[in-house]
């Protein structure tokens, strides 16, 4: 059977439809069934500590979701209630992320590589006991934080000498026992971590549940598939950070079963693979600004690839040093990446700062991508509860989008917990 070709503009519209951007945005205020409709189809949300302009799991919610209550987002992550049962946890999946309580399972079959935490592993085997302690004391105290359970050890350990405890093994166990899955967050304070076992916070039957790393791996690239439409392996590997021999066999298996259908995209180097839940839509319409931890575009090369855009996150290049600035984000409009912005929330001021703000090479309509992007900032400075947009110097946009910006205002925030 000869293989199907796919254009480039096809695969483009087919990735942005798999991860949601066909999809009209609510009309009224945003309730749990909207954000289980995101959550169901990019699966996963990355954590990070960046807190310039806003955490990074709210941020691909926003840009599928528009403006919504973030506390929607901590209920379903970090609480429970027999009404509405928690919808995600805490583990290792792309990075630190939250992910589907059902996907618990899945990501401790052994079809992953180990994460950074990986290396603790010496630590571990050389103080078993201080892994007890810490299980120990989880058990008693949780969910708890790194830094009580290290007061609350410390204070024992010291009273023997020659003790193995100090305040970085404490952490590192903690994060080495999280990475094992024998600990995951109970709750947060603020941005903090609150550890806590498994068995209080997963449904029995989502920790009953074993899973041969095969299985785990077909079912992963699998989702993967779906949350991508249409991928090389490597980039279905990278979903979920994959063994590269569990993601081999478990595209050929997928492949035999039907899940996924080789084809051939037009301008990429590797074979491709098109999910069957996949769609085309004839055309992308609509606008986002996309954070550099979204699912969309968190692989370099392959966003390279969808969109002929280079991009690359500069927090840890020197500012004298930065192309485009800090936080940079790109601007999606009707199905391509036109303009990139560097945003940062002053909280003090009450501002939404754009540093800067940058045209791509080549849009022919810069009018229309100024009025839509200024759009964009006036619903984001409201969502963060911001009074204004402060316009920096950098960029060819930034003359224009300050004058535009100056024309609207922002949102009123949305505050209220839709029941």
């Amino acid at each position: 059977m000869t293989m199907q070709i796919v254009g480039a503009d096809a695969a483009r519209r087919t990735a942005l439809a798999a991860q949601g951007f066909a999809n009209p945005r609510p009309a009224g205020l945003v309730i749990r069934r909207d954000l289980s409709r995101v959550l169901g189809r990019i699966r996963l949300l990355q954590l990070d500590s960046v807190t310039v302009l806003a955490r990074a799991h709210y941020l691909p919610v926003f840009s599928r979701l528009g403006a919504y209550p973030k506390e929607l987002l901590d209920g379903a992550a970090w609480a429970h209630s027999v009404r509405r049962p928690r919808l995600l946890v805490e583990s290792w999946a792309h990075e630190a992320s939250l992910v589907p309580v059902p996907d618990w399972p899945l990501l401790h079959s052994g079809a992953k590589k180990p994460g950074w935490w990986h290396r603790y592993g010496e630590l571990a085997a050389r103080a078993p006991e201080m892994v007890s302690a810490v299980l120990d004391a989880v058990k008693e105290y949780g969910p708890v934080s790194a830094g009580t359970l290290e007061r609350e050890l410390g204070g024992e350990a010291r009273a023997a000498p020659g003790s193995w405890w100090n305040r970085t093994d404490t952490k590192r166990i903690c994060e080495w026992l999280f990475g094992m899955g024998e600990l995951t967050t109970g709750t947060r304070r603020g941005f903090e971590r609150l550890y806590d076992l498994p068995e209080r916070v997963l449904p029995a039957e989502v920790l009953a549940r074993r899973v041969a790393a095969d299985e785990g791996a077909r079912e992963l690239i699998a989702r993967a598939g779906a949350a991508l439409g249409v991928a090389t392996e490597p980039d279905l590997r990278d979903y979920y950070r994959l063994r590269p021999e569990r993601s081999r066999q478990a595209v050929a298996e997928l492949v035999e079963a039907g899940e996924l259908e080789p084809v051939m995209v037009r301008g990429w180097q590797a074979p491709a693979y098109r999910h069957r839940a996949a769609r085309t839509p004839r055309r992308i319409t609509g606008a986002a600004l996309l954070c550099p931890f979204d699912p969309l575009i968190w692989d370099r090369a392959r966003t390279e690839r969808l969109f002929g855009f280079r991009y690359r996150i500069e927090i840890y290049v020197p500012e004298h040093r930065r192309s485009h600035g800090y936080y940079v984000f790109p601007f999606l409009l009707d199905g391509q990446l036109v303009a990139r912005v560097d945003l940062k929330a002053d909280r003090v001021a009450g501002l939404l700062r754009v540093p800067g703000a940058f045209a791509e090479p080549g849009i022919a309509d810069t009018s229309r991508v100024v009025a839509e992007l200024a759009r964009a900032l006036r619903e984001m400075a409201g969502w963060l509860e911001l009074e204004g947009i402060a316009m920096g110097q950098r960029g060819d946009l930034v003359a224009a989008l300050d004058a535009a910006t100056r024309r609207g205002s922002c949102p009123r925030p949305v505050r209220t917990v839709p029941q």
